[in-house]
């Protein structure tokens, strides 16, 4: 699907992180930072640069940065910069396999009761909990 680059300034402007102090100036000899919130991604041939009230995409070329037109055709630098979905840090399940001297002496419990350990570590049989459905 063709994108240009209004609609992929759209698409970035939320999935960037926002940053504080992005922006310097320098007067002079000194040099300040501006205190304005701005978004920013960028990889080595595209940057995306959004303040609060306005936002744009560059092409990195050479030494210099060149504002890409609002008609022209945007497709890769989207490719390019979208972050995607941000996966939440869970864990995977990793499988694993019971050995079968293990399950063969789980299997030879009693019914109706489980292993269990006391608090000095030794194994024990207990009797399994009963839950009732509620009417």
């Amino acid at each position: 699907m063709s994108k240009n680059v209004q609609s992929v300034k759209n698409s970035l402007k939320f999935k960037a992180a926002e940053k504080m102090g992005v922006l310097s100036v320098k007067v002079g000899v000194k040099k300040f930072t501006v205190p304005v919130k701005a978004r920013m991604l960028s990889n080595g041939e595209y940057l995306f640069l959004s303040f609060t009230a306005s936002s744009e995409l560059y092409k990195v070329s050479g030494k210099g940065l060149d504002k890409l037109d609002k008609h022209a055709e945007a497709s890769d630098v989207f490719a390019a910069l979208d972050p995607g979905k941000q996966k939440r840090g869970g864990r995977k399940s990793v499988a694993t396999e019971m050995p079968p001297e293990l399950a063969a002496a789980l299997k030879a419990l009693p019914a109706g009761t489980k292993l269990a350990f006391d608090k000095d570590g030794k194994p024990r049989l207990v009797k399994t909990r009963v839950r009732r459905a509620k009417a």
